[in-house]
């Protein structure tokens, strides 16, 4: 999956010939899943239709601050365009635009997006040789890149002029691969392997009923939406649950039971560099599960209940040099209770959420956890949505490997 799937792109067009590729790049950034947007230059409109590009983006494209024809129109906003892109790519980047971006000479909406844009900025050139080549030209590729922009460099090839050189924009599907591998390689957490379970464990009584519990795995997916976005490869191991698989380098195990996810963490375990045990896992399961549907012909009925694998403890016995937490969600004497499992199951961290906490707990967008790491060193956090508490659980980790 590539990693711009779910990404905002905001795709910046210039009036050069090869505005006309950009009706290819659109769509490239579309099969690879990202989010897109078009703002052009009113010079651009000459060689492509905004149109063409609002059809194969699925969103209006912004050329002007407003509608001159409609004395009732709405500011286009470019300060929301900005700050709406994950990234901003330029392409085609005249020595035009390139200029105005360095001078600041915001007089159309492009070029006051890209001022207003706090998201990393790429863009690629597209002129003649010459121009391509000019002092004024090559000053302006400087500048931008002290700026913190990244340039897609040109390539060779015949030119609109008949001459052949460099100059010419690069290819669709090379400005897709240099922005995928640019984005790639600046992730923190590339090249590691994180394990995550989430959601419920249900055990069966019968073909139709089961022992379960109210988690619904939002916890965890958005633990591993965070991890994949970070540049880690992930596998998550799910109960059942409605939640959809994040965006990103996600494989998705699904798993029924306590005993099916016993089984499949510890198949994923050796190849792992961080575990995270979000999972809700049953503590005990039926002793015999009955092989047709139980019917309702007594007064009562009696299950005998036996202790399911304990698997956090299970991984902390094997852990060799994986980083391995847990959660722990308690009712009363948290802190002692958390405490002894970081002990009991080897645990370098654990994450502990209360019941007594309000806006804690199964089935609610938000979270109230403590940070308590091996050497009992406490670190409690405000209530914030499980988005936000799955980006500090992901800091403890990039800390771990100082990225």
């Amino acid at each position: 999956m590539s990693v711009l799937s779910g990404k905002k792109i905001l795709l910046g067009i210039s009036g050069g010939i090869a505005a006309y590729k950009t009706a290819s790049l659109v769509r490239l950034f579309i099969k690879a899943g990202a989010h897109v947007r078009v703002v052009m230059t009113p010079a651009s409109k000459d060689f492509i239709t905004p149109l063409t590009l609002s059809t194969l983006s699925k969103n209006p494209v912004y050329s002007s601050f407003y509608n001159e024809e409609d004395e009732n129109a709405v500011w286009n906003n470019h300060v929301e365009l900005g700050l709406w892109a994950d990234f901003f790519v330029i392409a085609p980047a005249t020595a035009n635009t390139l200029s105005k971006m360095v001078s600041g000479n915001a007089d159309n909406l492009l070029i006051a997006t890209y001022l207003s844009a706090k998201c990393p900025v790429y863009f690629a050139p597209a002129m003649d040789l010459d121009m391509y080549r000019h002092p004024s030209t090559t000053d302006s590729f400087d500048k931008l890149q002290a700026f913190g922009n990244s340039i897609i460099p040109a390539e060779s090839g015949e030119l609109a002029s008949g001459l052949h050189g460099e100059g010419r924009m690069a290819e669709p599907e090379h400005i897709i691969a240099f922005i995928e591998k640019d984005i790639e390689g600046k992730l923190p957490l590339r090249g590691k392997k994180v394990l995550i379970t989430a959601g419920p464990t249900y055990e069966p009584i019968d073909p139709v009923r089961f022992i379960g519990n109210y988690s619904t795995g939002k916890m965890g997916y958005d633990i591993a939406a965070e991890a994949a976005a970070q540049g880690a490869e992930v596998v998550l191991i799910s109960g059942p649950t409605h939640l959809q698989l994040p965006a990103g380098n996600i494989t998705a195990v699904n798993v029924v039971s306590s005993q099916q996810m016993y089984e499949a963490c510890h198949a994923h375990f050796d190849n792992a560099d961080v575990v995270i045990a979000a999972a809700a896992v049953a503590d005990y399961r039926p002793a015999v599960v009955a092989t047709q549907k139980i019917k309702k012909n007594e007064p009562g009925l009696m299950l005998e209940l036996e202790k399911t694998k304990d698997i956090l403890a299970s991984l902390g016995e094997r852990k060799k040099n994986q980083f391995l937490i847990g959660f722990a969600l308690e009712t009363e004497n948290e802190i002692e209770h958390a405490r002894q499992k970081i002990k009991k199951k080897n645990l370098d961290l654990i994450v502990l959420n209360s019941l007594n906490d309000e806006g804690a707990g199964f089935g609610k967008p938000t979270n109230k956890v403590t940070f308590i790491d091996s050497q009992f060193n406490e670190e409690p956090m405000e209530l914030k949505t499980k988005e936000a508490v799955a980006k500090d659980i992901i800091n403890k980790i990039k800390k771990h490997y100082n990225v």
